[in-house]
């Protein structure tokens, strides 16, 4: 069994109270039955997240919009299950949508899994983004600096040279300027 689908079936057994839904949504139900549980209304949160994750690592796309949802939840760990599905979803619209909420303003709180995502899916998306959300994280006492230290590190792994300037700046910051001199160090030099 994957990981990260032990470790959200424990999470969800708990918070569902090991009902016999749950234990019907984790192992039984088939794509159809997992896909209205999306739509259903009244179904609980456990539910819908349960349901998305199987879905999505069967590679159906219907699971696609709730896992974005949870991608971006206040609760750390569905995002991190959400970003975990969705790297292995295959949707098109998954680098957009990961962009979107890496650099929105008003959700940063929440961006660490989205630039993670990111970073994962090396798609044209990922660079841009990753530059933008850490360019605004570079203010005197932002708050956000996991988010910050994401960019760094997933621009060095990105290893693009769009990514130089940004990644100079941040030297400044006492928290991140270790990380982006490691990070600079990856970028190969245009010749």
């Amino acid at each position: 069994m994957d990981e990260e689908l032990r470790a959200l079936t424990e999470r969800l057994r708990q918070e569902s109270g090991g009902t016999a839904s749950y234990e019907r949504l984790a192992a039984d139900a088939g794509p159809d039955e997992l896909a209205a549980v999306l739509t259903e209304p009244g179904r609980p949160l456990w539910a819908r997240e349960l349901a998305a994750f199987r879905l999505g690592l069967a590679g159906d796309r219907r699971a696609f919009e709730a896992l974005v949802l949870l991608l971006n939840h206040r609760d750390p760990p569905r995002c991190a299950s959400a970003a975990h599905v969705l790297a292995r979803l295959g949707d098109p619209r998954t680098a957009r949508a990961a962009a979107a909420l890496a650099t929105n303003e008003l959700r940063v709180a929440y961006a660490l899994h989205p630039v993670r995502l990111l970073v994962e899916l090396r798609a044209p998306e990922s660079v841009p983004a990753l530059i933008t959300t850490l360019r605004r994280r570079l203010t005197p006492h932002d708050p956000y600096r996991r988010v910050a230290l994401a960019c760094v590190e997933g621009l060095g792994a990105l290893g693009d040279d769009r990514a130089r300037p940004v990644l100079s700046d941040a030297l400044a910051h006492p928290a991140l300027a270790e990380a982006a001199v490691r990070a600079l160090a990856r970028i190969p030099r245009q010749r």
